[in-house]
Formats: C-alpha cells, structure tokens, sequence
C-alpha cells in the first residue's frame, strides 16, 4: 500500500489544563514553521476570547508544522467534556493521537473520555507525560495508571505498545527519560516519535475525490467553509463536485477556494490531494460529516456519530420590566435566527421549537457548554431569559432512564466526610477512594446528573477553593423516582420597582445573603438575595429613610453593610430554581420570578401546595 511518508496527521488530546495548547505553541515555536522574527503570543490556539479569559479550549483548531522535510497537521481539541462533540468530529480527520497527561494529577475523568473516542478509531497512541517539573510529579506512577486505562478501555496490542515521551511545555523541553533532570531544551524527542509512530496517510490520490467535513467556520468574503480531511483522490479550484447530504439529497457546486494550513495561517491553495487537511469554501449549506465526491462516483463516507445532548434549559426572549434597556438584539426572531446560525458549527447543540413563539428548548452536553453559548450571545448583544437546566431522559430498554455522571474529586482530608455526605445526600454513588501522602484524598463517585446541577459552587464553599471537582458522562440509567434536588434556600424577592437603598439591605440582610449593591435598579419579583431558610420571603429593598429635622440624609453614608455576593453566570443559572428565571442581557445577569406580581406569585404557590398535597 502506496504511502504519503512527507505528511502526519495527528490530534492532541487531555484532559482541561493538562496543557495541551501550551505544548502546540511549543511545538510551532520549534518547529522550521516559523521564522525567527515572528512573535507568537501564549496559547495562541486559543484565539476566543472567552477561550483566553478562561483558559480552556473550546473549538477544535487545526494547524501544520515543518520538521525537516515533513509537514505535522496538528489538531488542538478540547479537554472538556462538554464539548466533547468537538473532539469526537475530529477523531477521524487523523491517523494518531498525542494523549497528554499530567505528571501529577495522573489520569482524570476527561482523559478516560478522549482516550476512549480514540481508541475506538483505533488510531496510533504517543503518551506525553506532561508538568514533569511539576514539584510532587509522579511520572512512573502516572505510566502506570495510563497503561491501566487502555486496558480497561479495552485497546488492542499495538495501541498497548505506545511509546512515552516526558516534557515541560511550558519550559519547552523534553526527554525519553522520567528523571526531570534529563529534560533537554528541545521538543526533538517529540517530534521524532511522531515522524516514527504516527501511520503515513495512504496515497490513493489516483482514485475519485472522497472528502467528509468535520468542521464548520464562517467567512465574510467567502461564506460557509467546510474544514476535513482528503480520503481518497484530489481536489482543485474550479472543480465541479458532488455534495452528498445526510439526508440522502445530493447538491452539486463548483470549488471557488481551497485553503491549507500552515504556522498560524490559513493559505490559499490551487489543488490537495488524499491525506490532506484543508477547508474548502464554495458550499452554502454543508454540514458536517457529509461527503464531497466526484460526481461520476457518488460514494458516502460513514457518519460522524456525535454524543447525544444531556442537558437542556428553555431560551426566551427577554419580556422583564428592564427588557429592551440594554441589548441590541431583542426581538424573538433575532434570538431565534441566531440559535439556528449556532446549529451551524455546534453539532452538540439542538434548538426545538416550542407552543410558545418567544421560547426555545436549547440542548446541550452540560452546564458549561450551555453557559458558553449565553455567554456568547450577551457579549455579542442579545438580551433572553434561560429556565433552571433540566436533564434529557430517556427510554432505554423499556425503562425510564437518567443521565449519570462520573465524578473525580481531589480534595483535603479534612472535608473527605462532608463531601461523601453531601453526595450520597445527592444520590452519590461512591465507587473508590484513595489517600495520597500529601493530605490529599481522592474521590470517584457515579451521580446522577440531576444531583449535580447547582452543586459545583456549593463544593467550591464547602471546601473552601480546595476541592478540585471533574465530571463526566458516564451512562444513562433507571431515573430515581419521588426526589427533587432542587435549591434547599428560598429567595429573597424584591416587592416593589426602584433603587436599592443601603438603608434597606441593613433591614433585611439579617434574613439571608444579599445579591444586589446600593443604587442598583430592581424590578417587583426581582430575586435580590437567597433566604437563610427553604422559603421565599418578598422584601422591600428599596426603602429610604424617613427624613426628619433630628437626622440628615447624609448620615446614611455611615451605615455599614455586608459586602454584597455577585454570581457569576454559572452560579447564576445554577442557583434558579424551577419558578425562577435567569435573565441576560450585556450588562447584567439578573435573578427573577417567572410571575413577577407579588400577590400573583403568592396565589399560585397556595394553589400549587394544595395540588401536590391531593
């Protein structure tokens, strides 16, 4: 079999921060890609800004580096499973993976996940221990622990044999040694084993054109670009090809662009052949995983299998007494219109339709994966409303089914017992637990995703920063029946429309934790703090002192308050419950009632009481 031997064709995979974009910058630094006057800035793959702000990965990212007189494509993918959707598209544009694992914190949950969708692409293993300077680093132990998972994920012999390379990304050094002091100021290790390893594409340019898309990006000049790999045959601009859709239609077009990868770049280029990555624009509506072939034969890769959604919350359009106040894109149609246009590049994602005009049941893999696409939208100024989120059930098998997680806790000894309490109070399984020498124990339970909606910032203050929680989907099971994990704490509602007054939060900041500061705006049914207790209480934030000619209005500025607590918009959505509302816009992230009219609000939760007691 005829190979291509001057390209590779790899993807690198991790778990979130064991640091993967970090070792691609590496590697185009030390690569002959760029030249010596170019600056290349930190994570440089990383180039959204919410990706920079958080220092996670996103969107999978494609780049090429020259060693000697070979061209390494490099995939950069993301390491959490929310976006898992990215990683799985992308398993199949490669022939190897770089499995990059912390020299300390060892395998995590999310390396079990990206580990696992490559082995079932049997692609070609390099492991990159990585942090091997980390002090507390425990590189032959966390070996160990890697050869166990790809037992346990059931990897065939050659994928067994994987070599092993240490590296200090971040140092830009590496070695086939585990002793830190043998690090070498080179990624030439790394490089060498990738040229050695990693399978040659197959060179069957000769045969029709086959190429399937696995990535999505949008251009102002040139509209719709679909980003894949060359299977079979070659493709040039001006060639007249065939589109075949995944629901069996078929569309014809001409190739107006043909971009490859190189450095930072995206170059335009006249023809590709089998092997290669490149985007191709000229397609209007093409969506990923359909095939582009030669017309005269018209033969279908199989699909990219995508993960389902396990996670959904309803999107309105924004009707507070605030709406309008703030964002440029307001109206249902502008929402609507642009949740579709997320469809487009976010295969994870769905949007259904609802009875409601103004509403949208979004689907996603997680919190976090929601979450960024609200973010997205608020800084691009839309204003909406997002329900509490809500897990995705299932039938299987005949059986009502929930979606469970897996989750990895390491945190201090000293809150192992509240948080096995707390879990098993969220219906928590614990599976294993270690303790390391340090003072640190290791935690993994299998909890059902209802149970950890809204738990991630509690744990963060029961461990006071401590506690480092991952988790991951792990199988759908029978649904736990008469439990509801919802908030244990009422809200604090204001009951009246005005400004927040200092004089007011010292009323009624012994009732529980205030959320809003003096002088904000608040609206009747605005939720301005959490209760002490399980019950709403409806307050009055925005009383002002009676002026009398004993006091002046100026001694308010000596009255002294509680620093006020500001959630972010994870907490945010987390903290909703069932009755509640959260409401973006580009300014604020604010609380609310669905019934925003206090007495309107009581009458119905009397009429709710009553019912569940029948």
């Amino acid at each position: 079999m005829k190979r291509r031997d001057d390209i590779r064709n790899i993807a690198i995979i991790a778990h979130v921060d064991h640091g993967k974009t970090t070792l691609v910058n590496e590697m185009l630094k030390q690569s002959d890609t760029l030249d010596e006057h170019t600056q290349i800035a930190d994570r440089a793959m990383d180039t959204n800004v919410i990706e920079r702000e958080r220092g996670i990965t996103i969107l999978s990212k494609n780049t090429a580096v020259k060693y000697g007189d070979r061209q390494i494509n490099i995939l950069d993918t993301p390491g959490h499973a929310d976006f898992g959707g990215e990683v799985e598209r992308i398993m199949r544009m490669v022939d190897g993976v770089l499995l990059v694992v912390d020299a300390l914190e060892g395998t995590m949950p999310q390396t079990r996940f990206v580990l696992k969708k490559a082995l079932e692409q049997h692609l070609t293993p390099i492991v990159v221990i990585n942090k091997i300077d980390r002090p507390g680093a425990r590189p032959s132990e966390v070996v160990d622990e890697v050869l166990d998972l790809f037992i346990e994920l059931g990897a065939d012999e050659e994928q067994l044999d994987f070599p092993v390379v240490y590296a200090s990304a971040l140092n830009g050094t590496s070695s086939y040694s585990d002793d830190p002091a043998d690090q070498e100021h080179t990624m030439k290790p790394l490089f060498d084993t990738i040229v050695k390893t990693i399978p040659a594409p197959v060179d069957n340019s000769e045969e029709p054109l086959q190429f399937q898309v696995a990535l999505l990006d949008y251009n102002d000049f040139v509209g719709r670009v679909g980003i894949g790999r060359i299977f079979r045959g070659t493709i040039k601009v001006g060639d007249q090809v065939t589109v075949l859709k995944l629901d069996g239609s078929t569309k014809n077009f001409r190739v107006t662009k043909l971009f490859g990868f190189f450095g930072l770049q995206r170059l335009e280029i006249n023809e590709a052949k089998a092997g290669d990555l490149i985007a191709v624009s000229g397609m209007e509506d093409i969506f990923v995983g359909e095939t582009v072939t030669d017309p005269a034969h018209q033969e279908a890769l199989p699909l990219l299998r995508i993960d389902e959604p396990t996670l959904q919350m309803t999107f309105r359009t924004n009707d507070s007494p605030f709406a309008g106040r703030e964002g440029k894109f307001v109206t249902s149609r502008q929402l609507e219109q642009r949740l579709k246009l997320e469809l487009h590049t976010d295969v994870s994602l769905r949007v259904e339709d609802t009875d409601d005009p103004g509403a949208w049941v979004v689907s996603g893999r997680g919190e976090l994966h929601l979450s960024i696409l609200i973010e997205t939208l608020r800084r691009e100024g839309y204003e909406l409303q997002a329900s509490r989120p809500e897990v995705i059930y299932k039938e299987v098998d005949g059986k009502l089914c929930e979606p469970y997680e897996s989750v990895q806790i390491d945190t201090p000894d000293e809150y192992t017992g509240s948080i096995i309490d707390s879990l098993s109070q969220r219906k928590g399984e614990m599976k294993n637990m270690e303790s390391t020498d340090n003072g640190q124990t290791r935690l993994t339970f299998l909890a059902p995703s209802r149970g950890l909606i809204g738990y991630s910032t509690y744990f963060l203050s029961m461990t006071r920063g401590y506690g480092i929680m991952n988790h991951t989907f792990s199988q759908y099971l029978p649904v736990i029946r008469n439990w509801n994990p919802g908030r244990r704490n009422g809200a604090l509602v204001s009951i009246n429309t005005g400004k927040v007054t200092t004089y007011a939060i010292m009323g009624v900041e012994h009732r529980g934790t205030i959320f809003v500061d003096p002088g904000l705006d608040v609206y009747e049914g605005m939720i301005v703090g959490q209760n002490s207790r399980e019950n709403d209480i409806s307050v009055n934030i925005t009383r002002g002192k009676n002026l009398t000619n004993v006091r002046a209005a100026g001694s308010d500025d000596m009255a002294k308050i509680k620093t006020p607590t500001h959630m972010t918009l994870e907490e945010s959505l987390e903290f909703i419950d069932e009755d509640e509302y959260c409401e973006i816009t580009p300014e604020h992230v604010r609380l609310r009632k669905q019934i925003l009219n206090t007495n309107e609000r009581e009458k119905d939760a009397k009429r709710r009481k009553t019912a569940s007691k029948k």
